[in-house]
């Protein structure tokens, strides 16, 4: 089975980040990690690997720095690794990252696409999703369990009350989140292999796309408005009039 696992790097979050002054993009240090939310599709993706005899290709967007975030998941078990590092791309919108991942996924080949269900830079939650309709190929979100059997993909889906089960034939998208697996440590021997293991860097013109267009600019950059104090009252036996004239000003009753 080939699989395909959709990965990032991104600043370490414990370290103190800045924007450019000019674009208000964040400024991408040379060292960076891989995405936490990554470490559970990559682990996911390495034990379907192990039950199909498949391999695992992770596909990267963004600047490749030093590319500690992508050794650290070859480090995990992933055979190999796909990034495309364009500045052209540099705060390209969702849809863009989206046609980027899916022209590297497609020129490569895949039986099933695993991604996180968001970066932690970002939070847009809608590329695998967007990945998918590209793709042409069902897109099952939110998985806290996986199966794969007999060419079919079958999940259960973590809702607010309990689970749906969602299955699609393959090849298809899944979302896992973070439950769904205890993701494995590198070990010394896989930090030693990952160091050998081929990393293919691409520009958007090797994925034939011509159209790097961000497709959205940050005006400015400031500070969230501090919240205000709220009104305080003191009970005096009679603070249930205020309250209700207090609805009343909200037109709730």
């Amino acid at each position: 089975m080939n699989i395909v696992v959709c990965v990032k790097q991104i600043p370490d979050p414990a370290n103190p980040y800045s924007l450019d002054e000019e674009t208000h993009l964040l400024v991408r240090p040379e060292e960076q990690v891989l995405d936490d939310t990554d470490r559970y599709g990559v682990e996911v993706g390495l034990q379907l690997a192990a039950e199909t005899e498949g391999t695992v290709t992770l596909v990267s967007m963004g600047p490749a720095g030093n590319m500690q975030g992508i050794r650290q998941a070859l480090a995990m078990g992933a055979d190999q690794a796909v990034l495309i590092d364009d500045s052209a791309l540099r705060g390209s919108s969702s849809l863009t990252t989206a046609k980027i991942l899916a022209a590297a996924i497609t020129r490569n080949g895949f039986d099933i696409v695993i991604a996180g269900t968001e970066s932690t830079d970002g939070y847009t939650g809608v590329v695998p999703q967007q990945i998918s309709e590209l793709l042409n190929v069902p897109a099952l979100t939110f998985a806290k369990k996986i199966d794969v059997d007999a060419g079919r993909v079958s999940i259960n889906q973590q809702t607010a009350t309990g689970y749906n089960v969602v299955s699609a034939d393959l090849p298809a998208v899944v979302t896992v989140t973070a439950g769904v697996v205890e993701p494995r440590y590198p070990t010394f021997k896989g930090i030693m292999a990952a160091k050998s293991k081929p990393v293919e860097t691409l520009s958007a013109a090797d994925l034939d796309i011509a159209d790097t267009d961000a497709g959205q600019s940050t005006v400015s950059v400031g500070a969230a408005t501090e919240r205000e104090a709220g009104l305080k009252i003191e009970d005096d036996g009679e603070g249930h009039t205020h309250i209700v004239e207090k609805l009343q000003e909200l037109k709730v009753i």
